[in-house]
């Protein structure tokens, strides 16, 4: 099973479950998640062929519902879920495939539809970390600013290093080779009618007026909410924002 970061003891209100984005941890959840824990139990995981997960040479969105399920099934209850970018895709896929699983669904800062970029770009930053020099995060911080990554993604991508180890806790070769299938999203039949907020940040292109037909189709109870001042990675970005709308929502 998925490894899982488990905040807080079971109550009265459904357990939540987070889905990390791509080259993400359930660690990156950690303030939200413990915040949130304070009314029901919230379980982040480490996706497949991420932290402390099992690594896998598929990576599409069947077999990462498949692994959420796993994990609610292990609860004993529905739960309701949030995903965050391909976290929101595998989430989506989850309501879609097992959708007695899951009781309210947030998606943020993704759609249900294949885009045209991809992130191998991280990948190759990642691999090209010439392990030898590191002895701490900062080394390689370091490196990646000489490569063009951004301050913010550098600090998130080391989230992810095995300082001891000298290694990244990230199947990057897996990735890079089902990166069409994490850009992608599959091809489902049906929809799920429960309740489910499409949540992106005001300055992110992720989520367009043309995918809304696409989301109606999947999700005929969807509503829509943006955070101002945020980008894609709106949970890190407007962190207080972001869980204050997740609390909302569920609590309606």
């Amino acid at each position: 099973m998925l490894n899982t970061i488990v905040h807080g003891t079971p109550t009265d209100a459904p357990p939540l479950l987070i889905a990390h984005g791509l080259y993400g941890s359930a660690r990156n959840w950690g303030v939200i998640a413990r915040r949130l824990s304070d009314e029901r139990q919230v379980i982040a995981v480490d996706m497949r062929n991420h932290g402390f997960s099992p690594w896998s040479e598929t990576h599409d969105y069947p077999v990462m519902a498949a692994d959420l399920a796993e994990v609610i099934d292990s609860l004993g209850q529905p739960a309701d879920v949030v995903g965050h970018s391909m976290g929101g895709k595998a989430a989506m896929t989850l309501a879609l495939l097992h959708g007695s699983l899951v009781r309210k669904l947030v998606v943020a800062d993704i759609a249900p539809v294949a885009y045209g970029h991809s992130q191998i770009q991280y990948v190759e930053a990642m691999r090209a970390v010439d392990m030898s020099k590191v002895e701490r995060r900062s080394d390689v911080e370091r490196q990646l600013a000489d490569m063009g990554v951004e301050r913010s993604l550098q600090s998130f991508f080391t989230q992810s290093l095995d300082i001891p180890e000298k290694r990244w806790r990230l199947n990057l070769d897996g990735l890079a080779r089902e990166m069409p299938k994490i850009m992608g999203f599959p091809e489902i039949e049906g929809s799920w009618s429960g309740p489910t907020l499409f949540l992106s940040g005001a300055e992110s292109d992720y989520v367009r007026p043309e995918h809304r037909d696409r989301i109606r189709a999947l999700f005929p109870n969807a509503r829509y909410a943006k955070i101002p001042g945020a980008g894609h990675w709106l949970h890190a970005e407007k962190p207080r924002e972001f869980e204050a709308a997740v609390r909302t929502f569920l609590n309606a």
